[in-house]
């Protein structure tokens, strides 16, 4: 390894060959780095420092980074290069054992704090220095990029730097590996010459060989955190990886290399073959993953769209219900996408989630809650716990949130067809909110947004002449997907809702061109199964076919499962007969799809057009699954129908 001496700043290894070692003189004391002293003896090889340029110029990996540019000083100020390395001796320095070195290193929670501590010693190896900056890193670098840089002037830092650039081919592979990642990930120019050493140098020593798959594993996880990795030497490091044995890759390395098959496929290269074999290795290892690991792999496996790793996509997620508390909010984002593209949906996981979410509402992320209740809306997972926490998460928070955010918090509750108990207080606050920034939201992020509204009771009415009005129509056409038969039945039914449900309304109506005749209802469509059913039982009962209509298209924009007309007298009359109808009977046929999963509470859009259909003058009768699968024979059908339809005789 390397050793730094703080005092003369010497830099040299002893685990390198003596033709490699080299012992390099910065100056005699750190204040010389400041240029408060300059050394009598000279030399044509010019010192150079470090200076923070544009720092809100540049980005990387679409964050802020910074230029370090290397200003010359006085050619007094000499590097001087010593061959051998064997003369110098740890007992004429300050030495700290490098164990006893860590646990110092790791006891302290500021930059600022492992400056002075570096600044206390006198020699350390290259290990103990870059285990330093990446503590350092660790420290200043968030998701907004660097904390402060005014660290990058400090003179132990740019001291410290310094001789990882002059001296980058004397570094121990972990020492210059180590600084590499340290110095990616606060956001040191790539293209400065302090990177473009470390990287060469790596990059030289990956083609000679000379990295264990321990240092490719570092390589690679640096080279993936730049703008615009060289996909070469991803391939290389895959390929140096691949001489080893895959069965002795550590989590660690397999996720390393899932990231970086990202990276290549993204480029048009296929490694299906080793994808395989990476998958069947990684499925024996899952219970020994860690959170973020069982997060990045399934975050590969979606990138990749490895939809045949069945049998481990499911071990990943059966696995991440342990993990749930202890999922970073990008990590639990990363496992809800996988769940999602997967179509995985497990029960203990949510049951996880509704122990998760209500402790953390006020401390996880909005992007992790919309995540989470999209994850719910898509399985039609009504989880009051869930949805009793984010509607108070909402009431606390709505004015932080994004107008995409604010919809993914309040379309699920119309969605799955539920009022939380604070739904009172929700939707003054989204009311408030809307009034706030509602020409903030896109046109359609706000139609889904009220549309959800309405089919909880929740009417929209001061925001609807917006809706309705001409200019916004036109937004509506201009944006993806424009004004297709889903977004024209929404309005429809927002229309239909205000004339049947808002007779104190006067605002504008929707032109009729605007109107659909039919609702285009996929997710609530017949259970063909249950259908056969009932329309067996009720020609048990009523003896011919004639006596009732399936699939009836109604003038009201909805349809009806099976349609039975009666005269005045209660008769039933022929299904096809117009004259001297006095009452209609509207039969919903409700298969498991349209309730919420493992629950017997109609979806939103079940639930509207039930509501809409009584206020349209029909008696509604709903035949829901769960009532009608325990009849064994068509007898007993027919005994219920008689019940639920004719129960007066």
């Amino acid at each position: 390894m390397a050793l730094i001496s703080r005092k003369s700043f010497q830099l040299y290894s002893s685990s390198a060959p003596a033709s490699r070692s080299a012992l390099m003189t910065l100056s005699r004391r750190l204040n010389f780095i400041s240029g408060q002293h300059k050394p009598q003896n000279c030399s044509s090889v010019a010192m150079r420092m470090m200076c923070v340029k544009d720092k809100s110029q540049y980005t990387f990996r679409r964050k802020k980074h910074v230029q370090l540019q290397m200003q010359s000083l006085s050619a007094n100020e000499a590097v001087h290069l010593c061959g051998d390395m064997r003369n110098c001796t740890k007992s004429n320095n300050v030495w700290m054992d490098e164990q006893l070195f860590f646990k110092r290193l790791n006891s302290l929670c500021t930059s600022k704090e492992i400056l002075y501590f570096l600044s206390s010693l006198e020699v350390m190896s290259d290990t103990m220095a870059s285990g330093a900056l990446q503590k350092i890193s660790e420290l200043e670098v968030d998701d907004n990029g660097l904390k402060n840089p005014a660290l990058l002037e400090n003179e132990v830092f740019r001291a410290l730097c310094f001789q990882f650039e002059f001296e980058s081919s004397n570094l121990s592979n972990t020492g210059l590996l180590n600084a590499l990642q340290a110095l990616i990930r606060l956001r040191i120019d790539p293209q400065s010459t302090l990177m473009t050493s470390l990287l060469s140098e790596s990059e030289e020593r990956l083609g000679r060989g000379q990295l264990t798959a321990e240092h490719l594993c570092a390589l690679g996880e640096s080279l993936l955190e730049l703008e615009s990795p060289n996909c070469a030497t991803l391939e290389q490091i895959v390929n140096h990886m691949q001489e080893g044995d895959i069965k002795s890759w550590s989590p660690r390395e397999v996720v390393m290399v899932y990231k970086i098959l990202e990276v290549t496929v993204r480029e048009g290269k296929q490694w299906q073959s080793l994808l395989n074999r990476l998958n069947s290795v990684t499925l024996g290892a899952v219970s020994q993953l860690s959170p973020n690991f069982v997060s990045e792999i399934l975050n590969s496996l979606v990138v990749l769209r490895q939809t045949r790793a069945v049998l481990l996509v499911t071990a990943l997620c059966k696995h991440s219900v342990q993990h749930v508390p202890y999922f970073t909010d990008h990590e639990l984002v990363n496992v809800l996408e996988a769940f999602l593209y997967f179509g995985q949906k497990m029960q203990n996981f949510t049951e996880a989630l509704e122990r998760h979410v209500p402790r953390s509402i006020h401390t996880m992320h909005p992007q992790t809650v919309s995540k989470v209740m999209q994850y719910c809306c898509e399985k039609t997972i009504l989880s009051k716990p869930i949805f009793d926490a984010v509607a108070e998460g909402f009431i606390s928070s709505a004015d932080r949130l994004t107008t995409d955010q604010i919809a993914a918090y309040i379309i699920p509750f119309g969605t799955l067809n539920y009022l939380p108990p604070s739904a009172s207080s929700l939707f003054g606050k989204l009311e408030t909110v809307l009034h706030t920034r509602l020409r903030h939201f896109q046109p359609h992020t706000l139609l889904n947004l009220l549309h959800s509204c309405v089919l909880i009771q929740r009417y929209p009415t001061n925001f609807l002449p917006k809706i309705f009005s001409p200019y916004f129509l036109q937004k509506l056409q201009a944006q993806p997907p424009g004004l297709n038969r889903v977004v024209l039945s929404q309005l429809t039914q927002l229309f239909l809702t205000v004339t049947l449900e808002c007779p104190f309304y006067e605002g504008p109506k929707l032109l009729s061109k605007y109107q659909v005749k039919a609702c285009p209802t996929p997710q609530s469509s017949l259970d063909v199964h249950l259908f056969k059913r009932v329309k067996t039982g009720l020609l048990d009962l009523l003896k011919k076919r004639i006596y009732f209509a399936s699939e009836v298209s109604t003038p009201y924009f909805y349809v009806v499962d099976i349609e039975i007309k009666l005269d005045e007298e209660g008769f039933v009359l022929p299904a096809a007969q117009l004259e001297e109808v006095h009452r209609r009977i509207a039969l919903c046929v409700d298969g498991q799809n349209r309730f919420c999963a493992h629950s017997h509470n109609l979806l939103g859009e079940e639930a509207i057009k039930q509501r809409h259909l009584q206020l349209l003058g029909y008696e509604v009768v709903q035949i829901p699954f769960f009532e009608i699968e325990s009849l064994q024979n068509t007898r007993k059908i027919a005994d219920y129908l008689h019940k639920k339809i004719f129960p007066c005789t």
